[in-house]
C-alpha cells in the first residue's frame, strides 16, 4: 500500500506521518525541504522532495499510489488564491483521471461547500469539484477552525486582546489539528469507503468568539478580552501590510463568507473530535505568552 502525504511537517501532517507509521507504512512524503522533517523518522520515509505547485513534480511524485492525502499549500497571501489553489491541484487530479492515483483524501473546510463567496474557501470547493469529477475514490474532510490560528495572535494574546471580524455570539466549530490528522490517518487506513465521500472534522463543541476568550482567560492564567473589529478594518490592515487585493478579499470572504453558516454534513458522533480548546491552550499557547502583568 502506497500512501502519499502532502505537507508532512505541518500541523495535521506531521501527525499523519507518525501514526502512519506506527501502523506500519512507509509513507511517501512529498516536501519541499527534507529538512524540516523530524531527524528520528527520516529514514522511514520515502521523501520526495519538489514543489507541489510544481505539475511535473507532482504528477512524478504520485505516480503509482493507492492513497494521496493533499493539503492544498497555496498561501492565504496569494494574489490569486483560488485560481492558485485549482491549479495546483489540477496535476493530482490528472493523476486521479489517468488511474495512477486510486483514492485521495482531501483536507477542505466548511464553507467549501457554498462553492463560491467564501474567499479563498471558495479554492478548496473547487477542488473537491476537480476530484469528484475524476471518477477515483474521494473522501473530502471538511474541517472547522484550527486551534492553532490562535497561534498567529500571540502577540496580542500575551497583551490580553482577542480579536475577531466574526460576530462574537456566533457559534461555529473549532478543532484540535491533531485530532483532524487521527481522522485522516484512519481514513487513509481504511478500505472500507467508496465513491465520493464527505465528512465534518468539527471538535468537541461549537464555540462563539465570547465563549473562546472566556476559555482562553482560564487556560492562560490571565484576562482576555474580545475586541471586535469590521471587515473594513481588516482589509485595510492587510493592504498596510502590502498583500495585494486578490489576497485581501481571500483573507475577508472567508469570515464574510461562512458567518452564520451551518456546517454541511451537520454535527454527530462522527464528526465530533475529543480535544478541547482549553487543554490545548494551556499545553500549546500558555508558555508562549509569558508570566502575565499583574493589574
Amino acid at each position: 500500500m502506497t500512501i502519499v502525504v502532502t505537507t508532512p511537517t505541518g500541523h495535521v501532517g506531521s501527525r499523519v506521518v507518525r501514526l502512519l507509521l506506527q501502523a506500519g507504512v512507509r509513507p511517501r512524503v512529498l516536501v519541499r525541504d527534507p529538512g524540516r522533517l523530524d531527524a528520528g523518522i527520516r529514514d522511514r520515509l520515502d521523501v520526495r522532495r519538489g514543489d507541489l505547485t510544481d505539475a511535473a513534480f507532482v504528477r512524478e511524485a504520485t505516480k503509482g499510489a493507492r492513497t494521496v492525502f493533499w493539503v492544498d499549500p497555496t498561501p492565504h497571501t496569494d494574489a490569486d488564491p483560488i485560481g492558485t489553489s485549482q491549479r495546483t491541484a489540477a496535476p493530482l487530479a490528472d493523476a486521479a483521471r489517468a488511474g495512477d492515483v486510486a483514492r485521495v483524501v482531501l483536507l477542505s473546510s466548511i464553507g467549501a461547500e457554498k462553492r463560491d463567496g467564501a474567499g479563498h474557501i471558495d479554492g478548496l470547493g473547487r477542488i473537491e469539484e476537480m476530484l469528484d469529477a475524476t471518477g477515483a475514490d474521494v473522501l473530502h474532510l471538511r474541517c472547522g477552525y484550527f486551534f492553532t490560528n490562535l497561534l498567529l495572535d500571540v502577540d496580542a494574546l500575551a497583551r490580553g486582546v482577542l480579536t475577531t471580524a466574526a460576530g462574537p455570539h456566533a457559534p461555529m466549530p473549532w478543532v484540535s489539528p491533531r485530532d483532524i490528522g487521527d481522522v485522516v490517518a484512519a481514513r487513509l487506513l481504511g478500505e472500507s469507503w467508496k465513491g465520493r465521500v464527505v465528512q465534518g472534522v468539527y471538535g468537541p463543541e461549537d464555540l462563539t468568539y465570547t465563549q473562546v476568550a472566556a476559555i482562553l482567560t482560564g487556560a492562560l492564567g490571565r484576562p482576555i478580552g474580545l475586541e471586535v473589529i469590521s471587515e473594513d478594518d481588516v482589509r485595510e490592515g492587510l493592504r498596510s501590510a502590502g498583500l495585494p487585493p486578490g489576497a485581501v478579499e481571500g483573507i475577508v470572504g472567508m469570515t464574510a463568507g461562512t458567518r452564520g453558516l451551518k456546517p454541511d454534513p451537520p454535527r454527530d458522533a462522527v464528526t465530533t473530535t475529543p480535544t478541547h480548546l482549553a487543554g490545548w491552550a494551556h499545553t500549546h499557547l500558555r508558555p508562549l505568552l509569558g508570566p502575565a502583568t499583574p493589574a
